[in-house]
């Protein structure tokens, strides 16, 4: 008996220690660092457990996926249905060198009545009263946010506001475009292109707004019975329809083109909108769990918020929902230094387009790339991309 004690009092001690390094205080008050502290210290369990139930999987009928998919994306995405008439005015207008500028004023939605930048290309006389293909620019976050539809078109003015903003837009076009307004150079290319603000960008955000501030917005729009991601997806499907009800578009050529966050909207925007017929997204293209990676901007609120459908995990991942624009044209950039998507989960997300693309019988429809670039979409890359748009809705630019 006194030998048995001492054995049955180093068991017991020793399965103390072990359930204390389990279960115990030094598990709950590890060390952590900034980036862990946003996280639950389980949330690699939690990331290994995202089902995308409704997700594509190889030998899934086409159609009926495509069918589920896209009414639960809907059901997630976009909280309230808006038919309010557009009613557009111009209230500005400038000639550039093949094509006319516009400031115009149009009913985004019942709610909101905002300023976007137009631009309509002066037809030659063989062509004159054709309707053109169009371009919807979606501008991207960038923490930057006094600029947001002046990102993608070159905007004008005298004012102090519209000079202002011409000088920042033109350092963003040289840090991320090659120094090129990507919207005048697709109506130089004979393309209608519209440009306007997302919800807190330019003449829709407000003096000292921040970072931090999104947050708030998000909280407030949860509490309202939406989300900052489904407000803009909504936003863009009207932009999309108020694009599409001018005279000078062709409604079968209409293209949305976008850059980082633009990019993400481009694809989403892609699968829910019909207005879109095609769609090219430089910079935004990763699966949900390969994004969960130390510091990204997905795990530190924020900028996340626009893009953040609360739920969609549970039925469809990123490739999932721009696997539900087949098989429309898709056109996606990414960079191989581009140190907001780590690589591996671009190609995984690539791969999976490719099998929904094949699925549907339109390989050739789908363009993914990796670029030895970082975070931009530079001119070489814009010239293959419109060139790529041109050749899919048959224009010529002779």
């Amino acid at each position: 008996m006194k030998m048995i004690l001492p054995i049955i009092t180093f068991f017991l001690a020793c399965t103390c220690i072990f359930a204390q390094g389990k279960t115990g205080p030094e598990y709950q008050t590890k060390a952590l660092t900034a980036y862990e502290r946003t996280l639950p210290t389980f949330y690699k369990s939690l990331r290994d457990k995202m089902p995308f139930e409704m997700g594509w999987k190889d030998g899934k009928d086409v159609a009926t996926w495509k069918k589920e998919g896209l009414a639960k994306a809907k059901e997630l995405m976009i909280h309230f249905e808006d038919n309010t008439p557009f009613n557009m005015e111009v209230i500005a207008e400038e000639k550039r060198s093949g094509y006319v500028a516009k400031k115009v004023v149009f009913n985004l939605t019942e709610d909101s009545r905002v300023m976007a930048l137009l631009l309509v290309p002066e037809q030659k006389r063989k062509d004159r009263g054709k309707p053109m293909p169009a371009a919807l620019m979606l501008h991207d976050h960038g923490s930057k946010f006094t600029i947001g539809k002046e990102k993608m078109v070159q905007t004008f003015g005298t004012d102090e506001v519209s000079q202002s903003r011409l000088t920042e837009s033109k350092e963003w076009a040289k840090n991320y475009f090659s120094g090129l307004f990507i919207g005048d150079e697709l109506a130089k290319r004979g393309y209608v292109v519209l440009s306007f603000d997302a919800l807190g960008w330019g003449d829709r955000s407000v003096k000292r707004y921040r970072n931090e501030s999104q947050q708030a917005l998000a909280s407030n729009l949860f509490n309202l019975g939406t989300s900052y991601a489904g407000m803009i997806a909504m936003e863009d499907c009207r932009a999309a329809s108020f694009l599409a009800s001018l005279p000078e578009v062709d409604k079968t050529r209409i293209v949305s083109v976008g850059f980082s966050m633009g990019a993400f909207r481009s694809w989403q925007l892609s699968a829910l909108s019909n207005d879109i017929t095609a769609s090219i997204s430089a910079c935004w293209m990763a699966t949900m769990q390969g994004l969960m990676t130390d510091d990204n901007n997905q795990l530190k609120g924020q900028s996340a918020f626009t893009m953040l459908h609360p739920f969609i995990a549970k039925y469809l991942d990123y490739p999932d929902v721009a696997g539900l624009a087949a098989p429309k044209p898709m056109l996606v950039f990414a960079g191989e230094m581009d140190h907001l998507f780590p690589k591996e989960s671009v190609a995984e997300a690539f791969d999976k387009m490719a099998k929904i693309w094949n699925a549907h019988g339109a390989k050739d429809k789908l363009v993914t790339k990796f670029w030895p670039k970082g975070h931009a979409f530079e001119q070489d890359q814009q010239a293959e991309a419109f060139a790529w748009i041109d050749s899919v809705f048959g224009v010529t630019n002779k």
